[in-house]
């Protein structure tokens, strides 16, 4: 089993200009490192739903069935997070005893372990957390979302945005990374790489966004930022 870093949900928030698409910021436990992940306008307003109502939120049918799922049995589950295809996080619902793995977008996996309260541990690939993962600042304004995790339409509207914004640093990595995947299209690149780029911070790109919403979060274990 390869290696993997625990992370906690933190905060929700929204591009601005861009209402359709929310930001999940994750954590490792340390919160030294933080992982951004796009989800749509749904999971945006179901996230943001629970952290506004609080308790109230116990009584929606994903909590109340999760509930039912504790008192009947004992499975131990983890959401797995190994690679990307095609600019999005593949995730799994894994039986850690059997190994068993059931494919789960991620928005949802990520709400899952929410819900869970952290009885259901997000757990990335270690080498896809650090190619990945940007420095945590729980003050920042913006944050940084790898560009490999966001849309072709995203990406142009980004690009639109910093040409009039006059940010031609940012609008020169955007449009590097929109020829990149027409290259990879076409088979420039061949299969292996369009699935498998990971960026290095570099390849991030500020995003502005709107003020953020915290969640309750779930303290992991000490020893199990990592596990193998």
């Amino acid at each position: 089993m390869p290696p993997r870093v625990r992370l906690i949900f933190r905060s929700l928030s929204e591009i601005v200009g861009n209402g359709d698409i929310g930001l999940l910021v994750l954590t490792d436990s340390a919160e030294q490192r933080q992982v951004v992940m796009p989800c749509d306008r749904h999971s945006l307003k179901e996230f943001a739903r629970r952290i506004d109502q609080g308790a109230e939120s116990e009584r929606l049918l994903p909590e109340v069935l999760w509930s039912v799922l504790r008192w009947q049995t004992d499975l131990r589950m983890e959401i797995h997070i190994d690679y990307l295809y095609e600019e999005q996080y593949q995730a799994v619902l894994a039986n850690v005893d059997t190994l068993e793995e059931l494919p789960i977008d991620l928005p949802d996996a990520v709400m899952l372990s929410y819900i869970s309260r952290g009885d259901i541990p997000v757990m990335m690939d270690q080498q896809l957390f650090r190619r990945q993962s940007t420095v945590y600042d729980s003050e920042a304004i913006g944050v940084q979302l790898p560009v490999n995790t966001i849309s072709n339409e995203m990406l142009q509207t980004q690009l639109d945005k910093a040409v009039d914004n006059e940010n031609y640093e940012v609008a020169s990595q955007l449009r590097d990374e929109l020829r990149r995947r027409e290259k990879a299209k076409r088979g420039d690149l061949g299969d292996r790489a369009n699935r498998h780029h990971l960026p290095d911070e570099s390849d991030a790109t500020d995003l502005p966004d709107s003020p953020d919403r915290s969640g309750p979060t779930h303290p992991a274990a000490p020893d199990n930022s990592l596990q193998s």
